[in-house]
């Protein structure tokens, strides 16, 4: 009863408010995914400087244990690819990630399972709206 209270009150007020909270959303997941897939990268990028020092025989237990982890990151990606493969890839994904997380299994990179707060995401969205901004004056 209420809702209909709100809707027939202001319809496009609710509508306005509801567009933008899903637009909000959608870019706090966004912002989540480049900051993952940045890490993700920049641990790969150590993982293939310590196995080509391993090569040359400088390298510790520790580092190698390090290197050997975000390998096993990056097969876990490449199962989730098969995944994204098939069709239903939108159902499929989420289904594997539950069953595993039910089962016990970790199916996603660690990069991808961090917590941030919505307030570092929107920290991270106001950073880049200003450097937008910033090049689009620039452009002018």
């Amino acid at each position: 009863m209420r809702l209909y209270k709100v809707i027939h009150r202001a319809p496009w007020r609710v509508v306005k408010i509801s567009k933008k909270r899903q637009q909000l959303r959608f870019r706090r997941a966004m912002v989540a995914l480049k900051i993952a897939l940045a890490q993700e990268k920049q641990e790969t990028k150590e993982m293939l400087s310590i196995y080509r020092r391993y090569t040359q025989g400088h390298t510790s237990k520790e580092e190698l244990k390090r290197a050997n982890e975000q390998f096993v990151d990056i097969l876990k990606g490449l199962g989730l690819g098969v995944f994204a493969v098939l069709p239903f890839a939108p159902l499929t994904i989420p289904l594997v990630v539950k069953l595993g997380s039910l089962v016990g299994v970790d199916v996603l990179p660690s990069s991808f399972n961090m917590n941030k707060s919505i307030k570092e995401l929107d920290a991270k969205i106001d950073q880049e709206n200003q450097k937008q901004e910033s090049k689009n004056s620039l452009k002018k």
